[in-house]
């Protein structure tokens, strides 16, 4: 049950907008090994003229960046997992944007599984359930 949000340099079409939320869908649920249908993604676009990125704005430097923040539970990715993930999204997104500044990011946040859930539920009490104590 990810929660990815996606800042990206550019003022993108409904169509890229698409392409992003199906890439990093995709990307989450075979590399992460999270399911589609409970994976949340806001895509938002920033002038490249108030993204700064060593001083100067992205726009003047010929090249676009993002940040992709996504929310998973605690202990369910390997650090192998994590890392391929962060080189996939890059690749990804430098496939769909053209050249990347370096500077483009990608925050995987390990939430505890007390302290976020969906449907009324935590994580850490659907765990519980599933054990049929």
């Amino acid at each position: 049950m990810p929660y990815l949000n996606i800042k990206i340099s550019d003022q993108g079409s409904p169509e890229q907008t698409k392409q992003v939320a199906d890439a990093l869908a995709s990307l989450t649920s075979s590399i992460l090994r999270k399911k589609q249908e409970l994976t949340s993604i806001t895509v938002e676009y920033v002038d490249g003229s108030r993204w700064f990125v060593a001083g100067s704005p992205i726009s003047s430097q010929g090249m676009k960046t993002f940040l992709l923040e996504i929310n998973v539970t605690e202990g369910t990715n390997t650090k192998d997992e994590k890392a391929k993930y962060v080189k996939e999204v890059f690749s990804t997104m430098e496939a769909l944007w053209g050249k990347l500044h370096p500077a483009s990011y990608v925050i995987i946040r390990d939430i505890a599984a007390d302290s976020w859930g969906y449907a009324g539920a935590t994580q850490e009490f659907r765990y519980i359930k599933g054990k049929n104590l």
